[in-house]
């Protein structure tokens, strides 16, 4: 071959398009655009999705979950809203009813259904769970018993909130007084009185408070995990969605109303809420000293709200601890009366009945057996966890044993102004011994004596302890 041919022959080789001489662009657009799949070190790993009812779930179609086949604990956590729960929760109910919109049957013969859990109850979270009317919000849930889930509880209904830290309760107040204590964490109280007095208090747990009927007031979460509680109000029928809320008031009043009761121009409205806020992330809250208003009206209440209930020295008993609030040492507490129970295993609030009010009864911790004598050769027996409510009929005699291995704790709740019960054991104390024998063993004098020298001194033992179970020959 010349050389002229062979110049030639690299100069065509030359014309030829690079894009057939190279290999594929290695960029993910390119591959893209010339129909070419991504490899491997371009292709981002799916991250695989937050279990359900926690902090980082999403399911906005609310698809069903196994939560007692996938050992799951259904927390009111829904598309990330809702919170935690600081206070009792019972993880077995909840897994039978994740949807917490089912209420058990209450047809038990003639006797009542006296037992009620709070899973059971239908949980807003505000943030709001399923059926909720109102604008999601975050930090928090609702969830209540009134006599609308449990048909007993007729005097009282119970509430139990979940504020997150920071998270306000808004400024609101109610037909119904309301009685308050608290589960876990801290909280912010704030209340005006009758008399136009400010009121302020931080509050730990097994602290309590009390604002009568229209007071208005507010709660704030505190601290790193805010706070959980339990409210009470002397009124079975009670409703949550009946608050009167400030931010819904404001959103039902025309501007020019509003405007001239604050002697401000309209403009100064255009931005205030348009509908309740509930529930809802606040800032920061400062030191009471910080926060107490200053203005030349101002002055500081001179009523007390607030009340120390696990500070009280309790009453001793053989097989625990009592206290009780009422209106004797918290004045103001004109419509609820209480009792904290401190029952050892194996020991036994003593049979008793109240003359004066239904006893609503919220289970903080451990595990019970209750009977509940109702006359007419009639009794049912329940048993109670962390998280229950039970509710006796006013002079119904009763016991709560505790069948755990560890302390049960109860709130004993009244719609009154003073606890009061009456004692099987002092009652027999105090009786004539001959009626006593005559009544119980007039066909056994042997076990008669016996019985009488055991009640001989009617020493009431609000709680008395267990007897220490016999060996027996296997």
């Amino acid at each position: 071959m010349r050389f002229s041919d062979a110049a030639l022959l690299l100069g065509a080789a030359l014309t030829i398009p690079l894009a057939t001489a190279i290999p594929i662009q290695d960029s993910p657009r390119q591959r893209l655009l010339d129909g070419h799949g991504l490899p491997a070190k371009y292709r981002k790993s799916k991250a695989a999705p937050a279990p359900p009812y926690t902090p980082g779930s999403r399911d906005p179609y609310d698809s069903a979950v196994d939560a007692i086949g996938k050992h799951l604990n259904p927390l009111p956590y829904r598309n990330g809203l809702g919170a935690s729960v600081l206070g009792p929760w019972n993880k077995a109910r909840a897994r039978e009813d994740p949807d917490l919109v089912r209420p058990p049957s209450t047809d038990h013969g003639n006797m009542p259904n006296l037992r009620w859990s709070f899973v059971d109850s239908h949980i807003r979270i505000e943030v709001c769970l399923f059926h909720c009317a109102h604008v999601p919000s975050e930090g928090g849930w609702t969830r209540q018993t009134t006599v609308r889930e449990l048909p007993a509880s007729i005097e009282l209904a119970g509430v139990n909130m979940r504020l997150d830290k920071d998270v306000i309760r808004e400024l609101h107040w109610h037909k119904e007084a309301e009685w308050g204590y608290v589960l876990a964490g801290e909280v912010r109280v704030t209340a005006l009185d009758y008399e136009g007095g400010n009121f302020i208090d931080d509050l730990g747990q097994g602290d309590l408070w009390y604002f009568p009927s229209g007071v208005p007031h507010s709660l704030q979460g505190l601290g790193e995990n805010g706070t959980e509680f339990l409210l009470i109000f002397d009124d079975g029928n009670f409703s949550e969605e009946s608050t009167f809320l400030l931010t819904d008031w404001l959103a039902h009043t025309p501007k020019s109303v509003i405007s001239e009761n604050f002697d401000l121009p309209p403009e100064i409205l255009a931005h205030i809420p348009q509908s309740e806020k509930y529930i809802f992330k606040g800032s920061q809250p400062g030191s009471i000293a910080e926060e107490r208003p200053h203005g030349k009206y101002v002055k500081k209440s001179k009523y007390q709200f607030t009340h120390r209930m696990l500070e009280q020295e309790p009453r001793i008993t053989t097989g625990g601890k009592v206290r009780v609030t009422d209106s004797r040492n918290f004045p103001i507490s004109k419509t609820v009366a209480a009792a904290h129970l401190d029952i050892n295993p194996g020991a036994i609030r003593e049979m008793h009945w109240h003359p004066n009010a239904d006893e609503w009864s919220f289970f903080i911790r451990g595990r019970a057996r209750v009977t509940v004598f109702a006359a007419e050769g009639t009794a049912r027996t329940f048993d109670y966890q962390a998280g229950d409510v039970g509710v006796v009929p006013q002079n119904m005699g009763h016991f709560i044993e505790n069948i755990g291995d560890e302390p049960l704790e109860v709130l004993e709740l009244f719609r009154a102004d003073e606890f009061r019960d009456f004692s099987l054991f002092q009652w027999l104390g105090e009786t004539p011994q001959r009626m006593v024998v005559d009544t119980l063993f007039q066909n056994d004098k042997a076990d008669g004596e016996r019985f009488l020298k055991e009640i001989k001194n009617a020493q009431k033992d609000e709680i008395r302890a267990g007897k220490p179970e016999e060996e027996t020959d296997l």
